[in-house]
């Protein structure tokens, strides 16, 4: 590689894209785009959206999401969008452009696969290769995934939930489900609707998750302030919610994720699944920061469940790692 061309490795994700070059994260931007709902015109992209999220006209501007379900939903979107991070990145004038790893959810088909190929070419790359999601975090991860043993990874997305067992380079087993970071939020606005009788935003949802929220009772039980709109007078109400609320509310998307782990286990050759029980299962993801998930898992397991150190950022930086490694290269060739 010449000294102005650029490896990047890109987790393309449902709520957050994030990009690794040269041994670190350099960019991690939410997957949000604020459109003029007119013309279409896009306003603002990533962080910028974001802090427009709920607080404009939706008869103006509207902010979308142009992946849904880890693929790509909106394809004019997510080029605009891939070409405004990689310029961030690079600048506007590159001598080279960049050479991509991209993620793509193991459960994607032939035709969504080629809107991420196409897409990231369009937004700037000089080449383009896609990694299942699942391979990328657990090289991200640290696992030995070139050995003849089995791992178990298990990456938590925003939109979606991918378990896969691996063994020399390939996956060997996986399963998606369209369960994640997104699905938990709308548990806890349900619960609150429910409940208290008060509508709440998918932004305050998610800080209720990440503040006082647990898969498992684990450690102190913890209270949070929440403000919202009451459903029949109409106006702002403030309610106090706890821990033990919280995981009340996440419990169905929860045993549907715990249903994704045990259906890849349920399936897996009996040599391999030994290793897993000697190995554990790797959590990665921004599910996998959720407070008591291992514990949780654990328990419906019954096997050994750890959260990697980087879990967040597994996927992006696996996929780097991965223009790296021919045997790896060979592999992902074929996705």
């Amino acid at each position: 590689m010449g000294l102005f061309s650029k490896n990047l490795g890109v987790d393309l994700g449902t709520v957050n894209v994030l990009i690794y070059d040269n041994e670190q994260i350099v960019l991690q931007e939410p997957t949000l785009v604020a459109l003029t709902v007119e013309d279409e015109r896009i306003v603002e992209i990533g962080q910028p959206a974001r802090e427009m999220f709920g607080k404009v006209d939706d008869e103006d501007i509207q902010v979308v999401r142009p992946l849904q379900n880890g693929v790509i939903a909106d394809y004019e979107v997510t080029e605009a969008m891939l070409s405004h991070f990689f310029n961030k990145i690079a600048g506007r004038v590159r001598l080279f452009k960049p050479t991509v790893m991209i993620s793509v959810p193991y459960g994607a088909n032939s035709v969504e696969r080629r809107a991420v190929h196409e897409a990231t070419l369009k937004a700037g790359a000089r080449e383009a290769f896609l990694i299942w999601e699942p391979l990328a975090a657990a090289i991200g991860a640290g696992l030995p995934v070139g050995t003849p043993a089995g791992d178990m990874i298990v990456n938590i997305g925003g939109g979606i939930t991918e378990a896969a067992v691996l063994t020399m380079n390939n996956i060997v087993r996986c399963e998606s489900g369209r369960i994640g970071g997104l699905r938990l939020d709308d548990s806890i606005q349900a619960y609150v609707r429910r409940k208290y009788n008060l509508t709440i935003g998918q932004p305050t949802a998610e800080s209720v998750k990440i503040q006082i929220g647990a898969a498992y009772p684990v450690g102190q039980e913890l209270a949070m302030e929440v403000q919202g709109r009451d459903n029949v007078s109409g106006l702002p109400r403030t309610i106090t919610i706890t821990t033990g609320e919280v995981i009340e509310a996440m419990h169905e998307p929860l045993h549907e994720i715990a249903d994704v782990v045990k259906g890849v286990l349920a399936n897996t050759p009996p040599e391999l699944a030994s290793d897993i029980i000697d190995r554990g299962i790797v959590l990665t993801g921004g599910g996998a920061l959720l407070r008591g998930i291992e514990q949780f898992l654990t328990r419906e397991t019954g096997v050994p469940v750890y959260r990697a150190d980087n879990a967040m950022i597994a996927v992006a930086v696996g996929a780097g790692r991965a223009l790296n490694d021919p045997a790896i290269l060979r592999r992902v060739a074929a996705v």
